[in-house]
C-alpha cells in the first residue's frame, strides 16, 4: 500500500496597504471623485490582478485615505490612468553551464499614473497634477509561489512610495491655490 501526503505551505500574510499615516491633503473642494479608467486585462502578459493587493486597487487607497475635501464649492476628480504590471520571460542559461547556475526566470514591470484635476461648479477645469512611477523587479527561476507573492508586494511597495512622492510634488506644485 502507498500513501503520500503533500504539504501545503501556507500562503503569506501581507499588511493592507494603507496611507492615512502620511496625514491628509486638504483640498479646498466641495468633494473628491476617484475613479479608474485603466481597465486591467485579467491574462497574460498582465498580472497585477495576481497581486496580494493590486497597484490600482492600492492607489485608490491613497487617494480615498489622503485627499479629503474642506471646502463648499468646486470638485476633484482622482483619474488612475494606468496600473499596469507585465511579466516578461527572461532569458536563461543553457546547458552545463545552466545546470549550475540559477537565473532569473521573470521580470515584471510595474507602472502607476494617475490624474488630480479641479473643476468649478460650471465644470470647467480650473488645474491638474499627473504622476507616474516606474518600478521593476526580477525574480529567479527557484522561486517559491510566496517569494514571487513577496517580491510583488515590496514591488507594489516601492511603487506606492514612489507615486506618493509625485504626486505630493506635483498637487503642491500645481494646485497650490486648492490646498488647505
Amino acid at each position: 500500500m502507498l500513501a503520500g501526503c503533500e504539504a501545503t505551505v501556507p500562503s503569506p500574510a501581507f499588511p493592507d496597504l494603507t496611507f492615512e499615516h502620511l496625514g491628509p491633503i486638504k483640498l479646498n473642494v466641495g468633494s473628491v471623485e476617484i475613479i479608474s479608467s485603466y481597465k486591467p486585462p485579467l491574462s497574460a502578459p498582465n498580472v497585477e490582478h495576481l497581486f496580494p493587493t493590486p497597484p490600482g486597487d492600492a492607489l485608490g487607497r491613497w487617494a480615498a485615505d489622503r485627499l479629503i475635501a474642506t471646502g463648499s464649492a468646486s470638485r476633484a476628480r482622482f483619474v488612475i490612468l494606468d496600473a499596469s504590471v507585465v511579466e516578461t520571460a527572461l532569458k536563461k542559461e543553457k546547458g552545463l553551464t545552466g545546470a549550475f547556475t540559477k537565473d532569473q526566470s521573470e521580470r515584471y514591470d510595474a507602472v502607476l499614473e494617475a490624474t488630480l484635476e479641479i473643476f468649478d461648479d460650471s465644470g470647467a477645469s480650473k488645474g491638474f497634477a499627473n504622476a507616474r512611477a516606474n518600478r521593476s523587479v526580477t525574480v529567479s527561476e527557484d522561486a517559491t509561489v510566496n517569494d514571487r507573492a513577496q517580491a510583488w508586494f515590496s514591488l507594489n511597495e516601492a511603487l506606492m512610495r514612489d507615486i506618493n512622492a509625485e504626486l505630493e510634488k506635483n498637487i503642491s506644485l500645481y494646485l497650490g491655490n486648492w490646498l488647505n
